[in-house]
């Protein structure tokens, strides 16, 4: 019988199982803290990747949470630490960790495969979807919630959400709504659906096959997707709610140019609904909420969300993260705004209280105020340096789905 494989001077943090020689699991194991990700366990799954990616004997690489979640994403109350003993600087490096994490799981020379059985929220949900392979099931949620927050979806988000279909990607960003497993296929952000029941089947032929495979890693590749296809099915949308029945309002109006105009533009769709006599948008639930999501979060974690999608559209990942890490640094810094330690207090503290963000209002937020988030760290601070990621040959994963 096959076990798992504890190093007893590593923190159990990410678990091993080791059942062949050739295929490796990894497990985020903090379900007490839905997997958010520690520095401690970010460290050790770069370790763990680097290792199997120059391990000739391992083929395949599979990655999935313990518990009701893949990851919720950073480990919230660890930054909340850091930045009330004011060592932001230290908190820094789980972004720094994280991000080269996620260009190695991109650019993989081999298989590697996410199970996303739960939550995958925020930088967790950033990290699933770096894979090259990501299977939802019925018990899939994927968000991005930082605008919520007062922070921005970053760690490689806006390079995956702005090659969403149909400006998806933008309504995701600015919303922080969250996706099912039958939309997340639907999008793309999920490439096979596979109903939980048979997760266990999936990953048994997986380690009972991958090993007799000796040809390229192309080859590995088809024969892996095919084992995965024959596990997958195709599940119906809800009928009622589902962001993916609203695709022409979403692109009709998150193509828009500016948050304002997004805005506004989702307000004269309301307005039309009830002019055509569906009284405050009761044929049409999902748009007073994506209204009001828009109106909770911080002005101007919205305008650096959106302009972070559309500035680079045609960048590569390497790019996105590098500027994404800036503006990491500038939201941790809270100079400009506080919003993040507003978010970080609403979320820790009180709940139930109103975040009071500031700027208050998108019109108050101005150009020159987002472009500081985007600007080289030696500008404000001789000590920080602009993130260094490592040369590698593959393109990234999600690209070439």
């Amino acid at each position: 019988m096959a076990s798992l494989n504890f190093d007893h001077h590593r923190s159990p943090e990410v678990l091993i199982q080791d059942f062949n020689s050739y295929v490796r699991t990894l497990i985020l194991n903090r379900p007490r803290y839905l997997n958010a990700l520690s520095g401690e366990m970010l460290s050790q799954l770069l370790q763990l990747f680097l290792a199997y990616e120059h391990d000739a004997k391992v083929k395949l690489v599979i990655l999935k949470g313990n518990g009701k979640a893949f990851s919720v994403g950073g480990d919230i109350a660890e930054v909340d630490r850091l930045l009330d003993s004011g060592d932001w600087k230290l908190g820094l490096k789980a972004t720094a960790e994280v991000s080269k994490l996620i260009y190695l799981i991109a650019t993989y020379s081999k298989p590697q495969l996410s199970i996303a059985n739960g939550m995958a929220m925020g930088r967790g949900a950033a990290l699933y979807v770096s894979s090259r392979f990501r299977i939802a099931t019925e018990n899939s949620i994927f968000s991005m919630p930082e605008t919520a927050l007062g922070a921005v979806p970053e760690t490689g988000a806006s390079y995956f959400l702005s090659r969403l279909p149909r400006f998806f990607g933008e309504y995701l960003a600015l919303t922080g709504a969250q996706l099912d497993g039958s939309e997340m296929l639907a999008c793309g952000i999920a490439t096979n659906f596979v109903p939980a029941a048979k997760l266990v089947l999936l990953e048994q032929e997986l380690l009972a096959s991958t090993g007799a495979l000796t040809s390229s890693c192309d080859d590995l590749v088809s024969y892996v997707s095919s084992i995965i296809s024959k596990y997958s099915i195709q599940p119906a949308l809800k009928e009622r709610g589902s962001a993916w029945h609203n695709m022409d309002v979403i692109e009709k109006c998150f193509s828009k140019s500016t948050v304002e105009e997004v805005a506004s533009a989702l307000e004269k769709e309301a307005t039309d609904d009830i002019d055509d006599g569906h009284v405050n948008g009761g044929n049409n639930p999902w748009l007073t909420s994506t209204i009001e999501s828009l109106k909770k979060a911080s002005p101007i974690s919205l305008k650096i969300a959106l302009r972070s999608i559309r500035e680079g559209r045609s960048q590569g990942l390497g790019e996105y993260l590098v500027r994404e890490y800036r503006i990491a640094c500038r939201i941790a810094r809270g100079e400009i705004s506080t919003d993040f330690r507003e978010g970080l207090s609403a979320l820790l503290v009180d709940r139930d209280r109103i975040k009071k963000w500031e700027p208050c209002k998108l019109e108050l937020v101005s150009d020159q105020m987002v472009d500081r988030y985007f600007s080289k760290l030696e500008n404000d601070d001789e000590e920080l340096k602009e993130l260094e990621l490592p040369a590698r040959s593959n393109s990234p994963a999600f690209a070439k789905l």
